[in-house]
């Protein structure tokens, strides 16, 4: 399950409603991660542009891999402007065994922060600022160039 939220994610409910979903179903790990707009920089927070089609494709690819291993994967992220000290992003997966789980969840984050097309802006004096320095390049996006 993928959820889009505008602004800051609201942690406890959308954890709470993800255990309530998956407590009955007789896995034995729902391994969360939830990510936290850090105060750095003299930002007051990030803004994010997502593009759907691409977003739901990867995500859906990442289904499948966990499908494989009997597992499952539930990820929320917010559009727009979250501030420092909320959270923008919440990824779980769900899993018969905890080894499955726990490897799947790092392998999950690193390969969204690298891959997903989600744009990222620092939140600047009330203005969204284009955090490239801190952007990956994506195939086949066209918002960054690849150094030659």
């Amino acid at each position: 399950m993928l959820e889009l939220h505008d602004g800051s994610l609201h942690v406890k409910s959308i954890l709470a409603a993800w255990y309530d979903q998956i407590s009955e179903q007789n896995y034995g790990a729902f391994i969360p991660f939830v990510g936290i707009v850090r105060d750095e920089d003299g930002i007051e927070g990030l803004s994010f542009d997502i593009y759907e089609p691409i977003l739901n494709n990867w995500f859906n690819a990442w289904q499948e891999k966990a499908k494989a291993q009997n597992a499952y994967l539930l990820m929320a992220h917010s559009r727009g402007d979250v501030l420092n000290h909320t959270s923008s992003y919440i990824a779980a997966v769900v899993s018969p065994k905890r080894k499955v789980a726990l490897s799947m969840i790092n392998d999950f984050v690193e390969d969204f922060k690298a891959n997903a097309p989600i744009w990222k802006y620092d939140l600047v004096d009330g203005k969204r600022v284009y955090a490239k320095e801190r952007s990956h390049l994506l195939s086949g996006s066209g918002l960054l160039k690849a150094d030659a």
